[in-house]
C-alpha cells in the first residue's frame, strides 16, 4: 500500500478499476481548507492521462509491474509470437497489444512484455537498434551545413529520416522511443 503523501513518479498504482503510473505530483497546501495532491496520472493499459487530486491520507493497492524478457519470433498476419528463452513457453499476442513496439525489431531479437497479474499489456522493444537500409535516395555532396535529411527505409520496412551521407546498405543506430537516426553503426 501507498498513500498519496508517498507519491513519486514512475510509482504504479492501482485506481478506479485501472493500472495508473504517476507521471507528475504536486504536493499543495492552501492557506485555507486541508492539504491534498494534484497527480497527473497515466493509464498503462489504454494510455490514456488524467489529472486528479487525492488527499493526503488516501491509499492504493501498490500495481506491480513484470516484465518478462521474450525473444520476438515471428508474425502471422495479425498475431505476434514470442517465446520465454529459459522455459521455451511461446505466447501470441495481437496488433491492439503491439502497436507500434516492434516498428524497429527483426525476427529473433529480445524485448521485454509487460504484465499485470498475468495480463499482457505492452511490448518495450529494445532502446537501441542496429539495421541496415534497405531503400534510400543517393546523397549529395555538399550541404552538410544546414543538417539536412533524406527519408530512408529501413530493413523492417519503418521510414526514418537520416542525413544526406547516409547510402543504400549501410548499418545505421536508431533510438527505438523517438524513431531518429543516432549514427552509423
Amino acid at each position: 500500500m501507498v498513500s498519496a503523501g508517498d507519491f513519486k513518479n514512475g510509482v504504479t498504482i492501482e485506481w478506479d478499476g485501472g493500472v495508473w503510473q504517476i507521471i507528475e505530483f504536486q504536493h499543495v497546501k492552501p492557506g485555507k481548507g486541508a492539504a491534498f495532491v494534484r497527480t497527473k496520472l497515466k493509464n498503462i493499459i489504454s494510455g490514456g492521462v488524467v489529472e486528479t487530486s487525492f488527499r493526503p491520507t488516501d491509499r492504493f493497492e501498490n500495481a506491480i509491474i513484470e516484465r518478462k524478457e521474450m525473444q520476438y519470433l515471428y508474425s502471422d498476419g495479425d498475431m505476434f509470437h514470442f517465446m520465454d528463452t529459459e522455459s521455451y513457453d511461446q505466447i501470441a499476442l495481437n496488433q491492439d497489444k503491439i502497436g507500434d513496439a516492434l516498428k524497429f525489431v527483426k525476427e529473433n531479437e529480445m524485448v521485454k512484455i509487460c504484465s499485470h497479474k498475468g495480463n499482457v499489456f505492452s511490448v518495450e522493444p529494445p532502446l537501441f537498434v542496429e539495421l541496415e537500409i534497405t531503400e534510400t535516395e543517393p546523397g549529395f555532396k555538399g550541404n552538410t551545413a544546414t543538417g539536412a535529411t533524406k527519408p530512408a527505409i529501413v530493413e523492417t520496412g519503418a521510414q526514418v529520416a537520416v542525413p544526406l551521407f547516409v547510402d543504400q546498405g549501410d548499418r545505421i543506430k536508431i533510438d527505438t522511443r523517438t524513431g531518429e537516426y543516432l549514427s552509423r553503426a
